[in-house]
């Protein structure tokens, strides 16, 4: 979904031609993508090409190119804004640009997601135990806003029970290879620094990666985007709801890596304690593009009404998360994040849970009333969602 709706942004929202150059792992999705576009590549306002770092080299330097946009890892950004290597290291140091021309983006971030203590009931537990497991494997942890600093509460008393719950979710998830080039190596990075690193089985898949961030601990776990099956747990040892979740905010923002998206799991009746407004008011301080209360941003991306990309305020300099953002059908000029309030519990089932048991089934139904809508096919959606 990645480059048609960042293609469909640059047109429609900012007036401009394009030329869609296709990530080399994606380039089998080329010719679905040229026939559905292809209203707009015969009025000659896009193309889509295939191409490695040469074909990206050429067309960044183009002088017919007037401004890019990448979605993908900050070390890419920086190749293209400063150059590759020692020289692109050097020329960010010495403020010497290597392209002048504009640059917007979309890149990673370590993503938090905040366990807001509360009385949650054994069922509770269960399904948001999924919900952590999914916001860390959905696509085997290959998503720019994965959860990768999971927040808690360290004095709660359903603390241990959650952790052991998302263990038992990730250990019995369907196996699905790391295929995203490079996982290996940084799974082995994010192992070598940490001497109580926990794995989880997942089978024929690699395991899952645990490891506790303390104050005071290696950096690197706050510093570095893993995008792998890889997670950090970080203990906030406050009691009272609202001045820990005061605390896990002023943490997320002022230590992690990255504005893109952060997730609350809080429970109803703890909102009602806290007071709706003194809430809203206390996660008006969270400074990312993508704020989810009872969801994973992941959401925010699929619902294209909403900005996506970061909070406002980086630079070339200081990258992070990016600048600028895509999607916004509702075309609003100054965007700065959105805020998605979804059920604590979801019924039925979402079908991104890895947990989902019938989302193969419910993906090509959806599928095929988008194509061609019919009352006659909302049954089986229905029903399958039910059975899910």
């Amino acid at each position: 979904a990645i480059p048609p709706l960042d293609a469909l942004h640059k047109l429609f929202n900012e007036n401009q031609v394009v030329i869609l150059k296709m990530n080399p792992l994606n380039d089998y999705l080329t010719p679905f993508l040229t026939a559905a576009l292809m209203p707009l590549i015969k009025r000659d306002a896009l193309r889509i090409v295939k191409g490695g770092i040469e074909t990206g080299a050429y067309l960044c330097a183009h002088p017919d190119i007037a401004e890019i946009h990448i979605t993908g890892a900050q070390t890419s950004h920086d190749a293209i804004v400063w150059g590759p290597g020692a020289q692109g290291v050097a020329n960010k140091k010495n403020g010497t640009l290597k392209l002048t021309k504009r640059v917007t983006s979309e890149l990673g971030a370590v993503c938090p997601t905040i366990v807001v203590p509360g009385d949650w009931s054994a069922s509770d537990i269960a399904f948001q135990a999924e919900h952590i497991a999914t916001q860390k494997l959905h696509n085997s942890g290959f998503n720019c806003v994965a959860c990768q600093m999971l927040i808690l509460p360290k004095s709660w008393d359903k603390r241990d029970a959650l952790m052991q719950a998302v263990t038992g979710v990730i250990h019995r998830s369907e196996p699905r290879g790391a295929y995203y080039p490079g996982a290996s190596d940084r799974l082995a990075a994010f192992a070598s620094h940490s001497d109580n690193v926990t794995r989880i089985d997942r089978g024929t898949a690699p395991a899952c990666l645990v490891a506790p961030f303390n104050d005071g601990g290696d950096a690197w776990f706050q510093e570095t985007e893993v995008f792998a099956p890889a997670l950090s747990t970080h203990d906030i040892d406050i009691a009272d709801p609202a001045t820990y979740l005061k605390a896990a905010i002023a943490f997320a923002n002022d230590n992690l890596h990255g504005t893109l998206g952060a997730n609350i799991l809080i429970h109803p009746a703890t909102i009602r304690a806290i007071g709706k407004k003194p809430f809203e008011a206390i996660i008006a301080d969270l400074r990312y593009g993508c704020i989810t209360v009872n969801g994973w941003a992941g959401m925010g991306f699929l619902l294209t009404g909403c900005t996506w990309g970061a909070f406002p305020g980086h630079t070339l300099a200081d990258v992070q998360s990016g600048i600028g953002n895509v999607h916004n059908t509702f075309m609003f000029d100054r965007p700065e994040r959105v805020v998605i309030t979804a059920p604590f519990r979801a019924f039925p089932r979402p079908p991104w849970f890895i947990t989902n048991r019938r989302q193969h089934t419910i993906g090509r139904l959806m599928m095929a009333f988008q194509y061609r809508p019919s009352w006659a096919k909302l049954p089986r959606i229905f029903w399958n969602a039910l059975r899910g």
